[in-house]
């Protein structure tokens, strides 16, 4: 028969219990309303984003452009970068912490050894070996684990964005080497034209066509495009200097920009499947979600009684030998311990855990929206710079079938030299604009590619 003492303790440990499990309140469940916010986003824009015409499938970001130069260049990068390497270490350093985290569920073992003597007595010798375990009776540890897996798997998901946007940067600054090379072989031919221009300016004033202010006027024109061919050249330069600080080189990289623009292909079909449930931002928003939902389990069960247990084995002995391998002595102890008062820290740290949890929630809502006005951004442009390049380039047709009319008109003296000059430079402007749009365009298939998530293959 239970005696009355261990009646009245099993019945106050109970009540314990049951009042610390009465303070675990109904939560929400966030990750479940985070996924319901992507899929009502994703239905909604569905129709929206497949408004335009398929080009080519992708998967990934290094499959928008199809070069060797750029590949090894792309490869250089993800190897180098400084940065990308630093957050690379972190993340080893972040699982080793996981690592030894686990090692606190597991028993703890310490084994002593002392000596000690005292005046008038014989030296003696203490040897004991302890066991140490802590009862992880309602996975309080194991939660813990669980949400320091979560933040490792968040920060690998921002690890894997850092290594989608070096990638774009890197095929972006490839690209405007390629859109500087062009402006100034452009402005180089504009240039030999202003200087043919101003020679025969100078022969006709000579014989006396023409006036000063023609001349005058010439000049300015050539001087002006003497200081744009510098200015494209140093902005060559600049574009050579960033790509070398994202392979994180600083030797001169002794590369030469293409001639012309390459294919860039873009799938835009299926995209709420293949596009914003990819992008590793969102994956770590929502992860962060998890971690901080069991972080405020974990802080709800501190509440709770918890259980310890350790074991010793100890021998005294007058020398070393004995004191190892005599007859130990054992003690057994069990703890179960149950906050009472504290000040409220427990459970203002659980309230605390629950509004990071919301906080979690509403930076994965900000992440999301983020993502959709990048994508729709990245589509507005899309479609103005796909009609302005088409807008442009007939503006161009037009402009080189006028300037050939306008040269047969002034071989038969039936316009002026300054009439000429006007259609080519007209011509010359337009040549560079379309350039221009032409690598804006590119340029943005790059930002669409990595708003939908088509980023890098992991290592």
């Amino acid at each position: 028969m239970i005696n009355r003492p261990l009646k009245v303790t099993g019945a106050v440990l109970l009540s314990l219990m049951l009042v610390a499990c009465s303070s675990s309140e109904t939560r929400k469940n966030y990750a479940d309303l985070a996924q319901d916010e992507l899929d009502i986003v994703s239905n909604k824009k569905d129709a929206q984003w497949h408004e335009l015409d398929n080009i080519a499938p992708v998967s990934y970001l290094t499959d928008l452009i199809q070069d060797p130069q750029l590949d090894s260049l792309i490869e250089l990068a993800l190897e180098a970068n400084p940065s990308l390497k630093k957050t690379q270490l972190t993340l080893q350093a972040s699982l080793w912490s996981i690592k030894s985290q686990k090692g606190e569920s597991l028993p703890n073992v310490e084994a002593g050894f002392s000596a000690g003597k005292s005046e008038g007595s014989t030296a003696s010798y203490e040897a004991d070996v302890s066991i140490s375990w802590e009862l992880d009776l309602w996975r309080k540890l194991a939660l813990s684990e669980e949400a320091s897996e979560k933040s490792l798997a968040s920060d690998e998901a921002l690890y894997q964005a850092s290594r989608d946007t070096l990638v774009a940067n890197v095929i972006k600054s490839w690209l405007a080497m390629t859109a500087n090379y062009r402006a100034i072989e452009i402005e180089k031919k504009r240039l030999a034209l202003l200087d043919a221009n101003e020679k025969l300016i100078v022969k006709r004033f000579k014989n006396g066509l023409g006036d000063l202010e023609e001349l005058d006027e010439s000049r300015t024109s050539t001087s002006q495009s003497k200081s744009d061919l510098v200015e494209y050249q140093e902005i060559l330069a600049i574009e050579i200097r960033n790509l070398e600080l994202y392979l994180g080189t600083s030797d001169t990289l002794d590369i030469t920009p293409n001639a012309e623009y390459p294919n860039v292909s873009l799938s835009l079909n299926g995209l709420p499947n293949q596009t914003l449930h990819r992008r590793p931002d969102l994956k770590a928003a929502y992860l962060d979600i998890e971690a901080a939902d069991l972080n405020t389990s974990v802080a709800y069960k501190d509440m709770l009684p918890s259980i310890s247990l350790s074991a010793t084995l100890s021998e005294t002995a007058e020398s070393p030998m004995k004191a190892l391998f005599g007859s130990p002595i054992w003690s057994l102890l069990g703890q179960l311990t149950q906050p009472l008062f504290n000040g409220g820290q427990l459970k203002a740290a659980a309230e605390i855990a629950k509004l990071e949890t919301a906080q979690a929630f509403q930076n994965y809502r900000e992440t999301l929206l983020t993502a959709v006005n990048e994508v729709e951004s990245a589509l507005g442009q899309e479609r103005v710079l796909g009609l302005q390049t088409s807008h442009i380039r007939d503006a161009l047709i037009s402009s080189k079938k006028n300037l050939s009319q306008y040269e047969k008109k002034y071989r038969t003296g039936l316009v002026e030299l300054s009439d000429l000059i006007n259609a080519q430079t007209t011509t010359f402007d337009l040549e560079a604009q379309l350039d221009d749009i032409i690598f804006q365009h590119l340029s943005n298939r790059v930002d669409l590619g990595l708003a939908l998530g088509l980023g890098v293959k992991e290592q």
